[in-house]
């Protein structure tokens, strides 16, 4: 336990926090790999005086942790486990996250390292240059080191370059059947290359940043697009392909309500580094089980 945000409190609070993988089609999710995610107070090498490194040492033998399990950011968490997976023959023919992970250019060039395809949540005030621009090359005076090319002009939010796009770009599509009806609202797509706050090491070798999808959900009712998302999936991709797996997240949310309501996922009370992997594992294990009773179209429907 330590206190650290949790997006399931939505706030600070103590708590335990995992990352997951999971597989998800249009019908049904189940987490693949799991990870608790140790905060630099439970890292004695993080500390910052010995007297709290001696502290944190004794709490890590009492909860039975491995001095190779270390803090780690839950970027590197995820890539880490993705990694494991793609070893055991399940790599991601798309990798899909929330702006938690999307935000993190890092992620993404991690993601795109890999040779897979991605499409993440992200916050409209992450800066892009439009697809069209082009960078300058620098004059070399033939003194010191040539400089790379690069964009004379400054990147603009995510949300501007929509905006200047217009709501009359945005077209009504429908990305599933809901409990209650169609599930629509209205879209638009551009395409847009991301600039952050160290875009050096994803520079090609003309300068240029890579293009990517920038796809925004603006509802009718709304006075300026709700959502954002990042994709490096192809440029000929439908937009409605595109809306589909960027929706396809909600059932793995849902899914994660019945691990947490009625499989006990949140009903761990171990105090072990180990303990934690079975009781996940065993919850997954239930949640696997059920999945394949309710898609089974053999099994007898209730009366």
């Amino acid at each position: 336990m330590a206190r650290q945000y949790s997006g399931t409190l939505g706030k600070v609070g103590n708590c335990q926090i995992g990352v997951s993988i999971s597989a998800v089609t249009d019908f049904a999710s189940c987490p693949l790999n799991w990870r608790l995610f140790l905060p630099p107070s439970w890292d004695d090498r993080e500390a910052a005086t010995p007297q709290d490194a001696a502290a944190i040492r004794s709490r890590r033998a009492r909860a039975v942790i491995a001095d190779e399990q270390r803090h780690r950011a839950k970027w590197r968490l995820a890539l880490d486990m993705l990694d494991e997976l793609a070893g055991w023959g399940l790599a991601p023919p798309v990798a899909v996250a929330d702006a938690g992970y999307g935000n993190n250019a890092d992620f993404r060039a991690g993601i795109d390292a890999r040779g897979w395809a991605y499409i993440m949540g992200v916050n409209g005030d992450l800066t892009a240059f439009p697809a069209e621009a082009v960078p300058e090359v620098n004059p070399y005076s033939g003194r010191g080191r040539h400089l790379l090319p690069r964009y004379r002009t400054k990147p603009v939010g995510l949300r501007a370059h929509v905006l200047a796009a217009g709501r009359d770009s945005a077209v009504e599509l429908t990305w599933r059947e809901g409990s209650r009806g169609p599930m629509s609202s209205h879209f638009l797509a551009l395409r847009v290359r991301p600039a952050g706050r160290r875009p050096t090491g994803r520079l090609a070798e003309d300068g240029s940043l890579p293009a990517v999808w920038l796809l925004a959900e603006w509802p009718p009712a709304a006075a300026e697009p709700t959502d954002y998302w990042l994709s490096s999936l192809p440029k000929d991709i439908p937009l409605a392909e595109l809306v589909r797996l960027a929706k396809i997240r909600w059932l793995i949310e849902h899914d994660y309500r019945e691990l947490k309501t009625a499989l006990g996922l949140n009903h761990f009370e171990s105090r072990t580094f180990a303990g934690w992997h079975r009781h996940v594992t065993l919850v997954t294990a239930a949640q696997l089980f059920l999945t394949r009773l309710r898609t089974d179209p053999r099994a007898a429907a209730p009366a």
